[in-house]
This record gives C-alpha cells, sequence and structure tokens, in this order.
C-alpha cells in the first residue's frame, strides 16, 4: 500500500497528528543574559576578569566544585585518597567525562592544565612550591606528591577566579601567559563560536554529551543539569537600556543592574530582584608597584588616606548601607581572619593638608599617575570617578584615561611604565570570598613579578603567609592575621574600597537559580 493510501485509510484523527506531529516540535528554550560587562577573553588562566570567569563556568569543569557553603566537593573526580602524612593525594576521575569534541577526559589533559594554571595563579603559585611531582599514572588517576603538605589542596582546586579549569592537553600547553587559540571544556555547555559578535554577543549552547553528577546540585558543586538549549549573552553597556529590556521581556536575567535602577526593577510586573552572591566583591584600586609615582610607597600610603570607603561605596551602591559594608581591612568581616590591626587607617582618615604633607615628606614632585578608567563598567566607573577627585584634591597629578574593560584587561598586562604605554592604577574586585585568610587572599601575596598586574614585592609578607600556612595553632594564628594585615596598611599592595553586594535581576519566570558567588547557568528552568 502506497503511503497516501495508508493514511487515508488512518481514522481522520491519527492521521492529522501524525502529519502535524514534526510542526509541533518544541522551539528551543533559550536563556537571554546580560553579563556585567564585554566578553573579551574566554582564557580564565590568561584573565581575572569576572565576566571570563563567569563563561569559564558554563564551557569549562573544575576537578571540585564549591557548593553553596563554599565547602569544595568532588566535581570532576570521584573523590582523593591521602596518604603519607597529607603529602601524597591521589585523585581519580570520574567516568564519563567528555570534551566538547567528543574526547575523553583524561589524566594528562588535567596534568597539563593544572601546571599552566599554577604557573599564573597565586594559589597555585602556593601548591607549586610545595611540589615534588604531579603525574598521571594512567588514564584516569592523577597523583600529587608534596614536600609539605597542603591541607586546602581540595579547596584550591575548587577556586574560581582564576579557575584551574581543565582543557585538552594540546590547549592547555599554550603558554600561560599566551591566550589560548580554542575554547574546548568539558563543561554543560560548548562555545559557539561563529555566532560570537565582539561587543554585541556570546552563545553558549548546551552539551548533548555532558553526563552530570548524580547529586543535587548546591552552586558549584553536584549535578549540572542543563534545562535550556542555550544561553546568549547580550551585550547591553547602558544599564537603561539593559533594565527595560527585561522589564518588557526581550531578556531574561541581568547579572548587576544598576542600584539607581533597582526601585523600579522591584515594581515591574513579572521581574524578580534578589540576592545570588551572598559574598560579593572587595572593591579596590590596584597601584603599580613596579614604576611611576606608585613605585613610592609613600606615595601609594597617602593615595589610601584620601579615599573615603563609605564615600566610594555610596557612588557605587546608592545609599541602601544594606548593599555594602565599609570601611573595610584587608579580610572579609566575619570570618576568622578579619580583625582590627591597621583599622584607623580608614577609619580615622587625615585632612588634606595632612595628606599633602604625606606626598611631600614621601618626594612627591607632581609626576603624572595614569589612571586607568573603565566607562563600561559600572561600579568601577563609580569607584574611579570618586578615586580620581579625591586624588587631585590633595594634589596629585591624575592622568584619568578612559577606555573599556576590555583594552584594560589588556593593557594591565603591560609591565613598561606609564611614559612608555604602561600604568599606575586601576580598579578592580575581588571575589570577597576569597579573602577570609591569607593564602586565599590572593592580592595581598608580595611575590613580585610573579605576583598579579601591579606585581608588589614584600618578602616579609610572603614569609608571615609560609608561617599562616604551616601554622596549627589559633592563637598564632591570630598573631599572623594581625600582623599581615597591619604590613598591607604599611605597603598597600591595594586600596581597600568596600564590600558591595550588589542584587541580580530576572524575569520571574525563571526557576532553580542557584546562589554562589558565580551566576551558574544549570539548574535554572524557563517556564
Amino acid at each position: 500500500m502506497r503511503r497516501r493510501q495508508l493514511l487515508a485509510a488512518l481514522p481522520a484523527s491519527l492521521a492529522v497528528t501524525r502529519l502535524a506531529a514534526p510542526a509541533l516540535a518544541a522551539e528551543p528554550k533559550v536563556l537571554i543574559h546580560v553579563p556585567q560587562a564585554n566578553l573579551t577573553s574566554l582564557d580564565p588562566v590568561w584573565t581575572t576578569a569576572v565576566v571570563t570567569r563567569n563563561s569559564a563556568h558554563l564551557l569549562f569543569e573544575t576537578l571540585y566544585g564549591r557548593d553553596e557553603q563554599l565547602n569544595p566537593q568532588p566535581q570532576m573526580v570521584e573523590g582523593h585518597r591521602v596518604e603519607d602524612n597529607a603529602r601524597r593525594w591521589t585523585m581519580r576521575l570520574r567516568d564519563g567525562l567528555r570534551f566538547h569534541t567528543g574526547e575523553a577526559v583524561t589524566a594528562r589533559d588535567c596534568v597539563a592544565s593544572l601546571k599552566r594554571w599554577m604557573v599564573r595563579d597565586p594559589i597555585g603559585q602556593t601548591i607549586a612550591a610545595r611540589l615534588d611531582a604531579l603525574e598521571a599514572i594512567d588514564d584516569r588517576t592523577l597523583v600529587w606528591r608534596l614536600r609539605k603538605p597542603f591541607a586546602s589542596l581540595p579547596y584550591a582546586l575548587a577556586k574560581t577566579q582564576p579557575s584551574p579549569v581543565i582543557m585538552p592537553e594540546r590547549l592547555a600547553l599554550t603558554d600561560p601567559y599566551k591566550q589560548v587559540a580554542e575554547f574546548i571544556g568539558s563543561g554543560p555547555f560548548r562555545w559557539v563560536a561563529d555566532e560570537y559578535v565582539p561587543g554585541s554577543r556570546a552563545v553558549f549552547a548546551k552539551f548533548e554529551k555532558y553526563a552530570p553528577r548524580p547529586e543535587p546540585a548546591s552552586h558549584a558543586a553536584g549535578g549540572y543539569r542543563v534545562l535550556v538549549d542555550r544561553v546568549e549573552w547580550q551585550i547591553l553597556p547602558d544599564p537603561a537600556t539593559a533594565a527595560n529590556a527585561l522589564i518588557n521581556g526581550e531578556v531574561d536575567w541581568i547579572d548587576q543592574p544598576l542600584p539607581d535602577l533597582l526601585s523600579r526593577l522591584k515594581r515591574a510586573r513579572g521581574v524578580t530582584v534578589g540576592a545570588i552572591d551572598n559574598y560579593g566583591t572587595f572593591g579596590a584600586m590596584r597601584p603599580n608597584h613596579l614604576h611611576g609615582p606608585t613605585a613610592n610607597v609613600g606615595v601609594r600610603r597617602a593615595m589610601m588616606a584620601a579615599i573615603d570607603q563609605v564615600e566610594t561605596m555610596t557612588a557605587a551602591m546608592g545609599t541602601d548601607a544594606s548593599l555594602f559594608r565599609a570601611p573595610v581591612g584587608y579580610f572579609l568581616p566575619g570570618t576568622p581572619s578579619a580583625n582590627e590591626a591597621g583599622m584607623e587607617t580608614v577609619r580615622q582618615r587625615p585632612g588634606t593638608e595632612a595628606i599633602k604633607r604625606m606626598l611631600r615628606e614621601a618626594g612627591y614632585a607632581g609626576e603624572r599617575i595614569v589612571c586607568m578608567h573603565p566607562t563600561d563598567q559600572t561600579f568601577y566607573d563609580a569607584f574611579t570617578s570618586v578615586a580620581v577627585a579625591a586624588w587631585r584634591a590633595v594634589g596629585l597629578n591624575i592622568d584619568d584615561q578612559s577606555m573599556d574593560w576590555g583594552t584594560i584587561v589588556q593593557r594591565r598586562t603591560s609591565m613598561e611604565p606609564p611614559e612608555k604605554g604602561g600604568w599606575s592604577v586601576f580598579p578592580s574586585g575581588f571575589p570577597a570570598a576569597e579573602y577570609r585568610d591569607p593564602v586565599f587572599a590572593s592580592n595581598l601575596r608580595g611575590n613580585g613579578r610573579q605576583a598579579w598586574f601591579g606585581w608588589p614585592d614584600d618578602p616579609e609578607v610572603e614569609r608571615m603567609r609560609e608561617a599562616w600556612m604551616d601554622g596549627t595553632d589559633k592563637a598564632e594564628l591570630k598573631r599572623l592575621d594581625q600582623a599581615i594585615q597591619t604590613r598591607s596598611f604599611e605597603t598597600v599592595p591595594f586600596i581597600p574600597l568596600g564590600q558591595y553586594l550588589p542584587p541580580s535581576a530576572w524575569r520571574s519566570n525563571l526557576r532553580g537559580i542557584l546562589k554562589g558567588p558565580v551566576p551558574v547557568f544549570w539548574n535554572v528552568e524557563k517556564t
């Protein structure tokens, strides 16, 4: 019987159902997200840009993931075995891990990826200094052999910025100071390179071969179950445009809406405003310790003295005091390492004439200070505007250079002096959750040219940090916390601006958004 005759012989309703089935195929579920800034690099080892960190969570996985309470949980690994007085760690990869190319993830890929990360990341450098060997003994097993114990190894391997992501060995062998050429991971989404429009759109598609863990998801731990087909990032630098797009249902989620627009978003029908990151970000101005006036510790102290943290946070977050904490020191308030040592430095600010005297005593003679000012980053723009005005008021010669954040991400890598295209200071935000102790507060490091951009060189703070890692007595650890904070107020590795906690905003038909320091896109359902 021919196909047409067969359909004619069937009941009409059944024939219609079968004919109509292809037309009823479900439309792809697309989640449209507005990130906080333009995405200019997807290599989370090469840069610490927050927007790159956020994209990395879609594309890559790490051996361990942090749950909502920031505890490390096995993610790519089944678990670990610790032997030889905590100097030997054996980790076995879980079954079913595949890269977006379809290739199986091997322990060799992990070793190469971790070695690349250890070159750039301050915690990675700490591990490397204690490491005898990191080896792949078979396709699924890697072994760490340490000279000295490092009890925080799982916590370090669950780090979010820079993240110790796993990529294919051929890519992981890229010079850590150069960007990888392709963005291939084993995460729940894959990069859609041919739809990338710089400054406009970035697209991530569900990786159909991804095998999630069986546990429920808790932030970056557990099962990454993807409930949408695509995540599209729309780059909307104007905050009002982004807010209007959310209210009109043209986008689904704004990572960090402008605080001035929060009241309007809260009143809008179909929009939910809420906190996702309960830890927030440490705002900072990072000076260049290699070149120019900011290489002078006296100038750095005067620059810090000129900053009013409350004024800075109010400029960025508005008058709602629940959205920020200021003044703060060098550790996250409420954590064991937080202390009062040196806090008078940021609580009892000297007057203008006293700061001018500090500059004269430091030998400052009006030399140009190049400030990189990002105009497309709402919070950093506010920080920089307040800082520049405060510095000029005390007589500093500030060359306030406006540029987009992507340019700063590229330019801050330069170790050239300001007169040769380098820089003197730029704003930044550090994940506040990392500033709970001296080990993970990476921008307190004083390891010179191996440190994060700015490159402070302070052997004394390095010695105290090493003693903290080896210490077991709580009273001694507390003494070291205080000594490190006192030293930091003296040497100014960065100028603390306060802790800020910007909420997110999303369409109310999104379900399952997970709380944590990084916005993640698994477990999110669009109803």
